[in-house]
């Protein structure tokens, strides 16, 4: 049991990132039209702006210290972060938070990105084939992928989790498991449930609020909401924003699990096409339900037990193909998705 718990464990965790992803792409192609294969690039995005944050909170001031002495015999050099002896205390926490400080940060520049990328860009692709709008993204985002090996370099750059946050956590207590213990990482429970308020907050946000209604009335009539005389096209753009701050979000708090490098997005993308096309092309409860699915069926498709009795029938790496073959098969059962609309993709 022990077990299976830690799998499903994993398999949110995956399946928190490809859900959010995937929400974003989702909000995209619904509200547009867009087939967008830069929406990865806005995952790697995110995630390096958590990394800016943290380096430009961590400027210091360098004095010499001439009653300590360093390895070499010279007099110590004493860092002391700007921050910190602007703010005191605050300082010291803001250095601790830096993660939260860049979501708070995030939210802005990621929404700034996304109305750019639609106003600059994708707005001249609207009409066009998919295939267009797949060469232009998927080009722009090698483009945003180069500048950014260009500007921090090829390697990773581990992210820390603030000290309260770091360590595991007995989640077999937690639900009452007394026998055996499933010692899983607390941030990745803060992951997950950090993905279950933004999803939230989106489904709430296009549900409750008069901005949300409009953007589905869109959705489903935009001809129809456009002679209402609402500016509909200014409404999908601001949602454009919003799903780029979705992807970036959900890369900044990835920073303290996988540490951010330049080919993090083109990872999360393609996986997350999968999920989509999965759930249902324009469903965003599709989305958000293929995440998670394939996140968890990709999970147990790693245990060893399972790894090894796939590769004693000459099929070695099934926990990589796996997703795949679900996909394969769902398609050809319901090519719609799992909750697409009826007619799509079935054509």
């Amino acid at each position: 049991m022990d077990a299976i718990l830690l799998q499903i464990l994993n398999g949110i965790d995956k399946g928190s990132a490809y859900a959010l992803i995937a929400l974003g792409l989702t909000l995209i192609f619904g509200t547009l039209g867009v087939v967008n294969f830069t929406h990865g690039a806005l995952f790697m995005l995110g995630a390096f702006v958590a990394v800016t944050v943290g380096k430009a909170l961590d400027i210091s001031k360098i004095t010499i210290d001439p009653t300590k002495v360093d390895f070499l015999g010279n007099p110590a050099k004493i860092r002391t972060p700007y921050v910190t002896e602007w703010f005191g205390d605050f300082g010291f926490w803001l250095i601790e938070w830096s993660v939260l400080v860049s979501v708070i940060v995030a939210i802005p520049i990621m929404v700034l990105i996304g109305i750019i990328m639609e106003r600059g860009l994708i707005k001249h692709f609207y009409n066009r084939p998919h295939a267009d709008q797949i060469l232009v993204t998927f080009g722009l985002a090698i483009v945003l992928q180069n500048i950014i090996k260009a500007v921090f370099g090829a390697n990773p750059i581990p992210q820390s989790a603030p000290d309260l946050l770091q360590g595991s956590v007995d989640f077999g207590v937690l639900i009452g498991m007394t026998e055996n213990a499933v010692i899983y990482p607390l941030w990745r429970l803060v992951y997950f449930l950090f993905s279950m308020v933004l999803i939230g907050g989106v489904f709430a946000f296009l549900r409750f609020t008069t901005f949300g209604m409009v953007v589905r009335a869109g959705m489903a009539d935009r001809e129809t909401v456009g002679l209402m005389g609402i500016n509909i096209d200014r409404r999908f753009t601001i949602m454009f924003g919003v799903a780029a701050a979705v992807a970036g979000l959900a890369g900044v708090m990835y920073t303290p699990i996988s540490p951010p490098n330049y080919p993090m997005g083109m990872d999360f993308l393609v996986l997350s096409f999968v999920v989509v096309v999965v759930g249902g092309m324009g469903s965003l409860p599709g989305a958000v339900l293929a995440g998670f699915l394939l996140g968890i069926i990709e999970s147990f498709a790693s245990m060893p037990l399972i790894k090894d009795a796939i590769a004693s029938i000459g099929l070695p790496s099934i926990d990589q193909i796996i997703i795949y073959l679900v996909a394969v098969v769902v398609l050809l059962v319901r090519p719609r998705g799992l909750m697409g609309k009826a007619g799509m993709m079935e054509d």
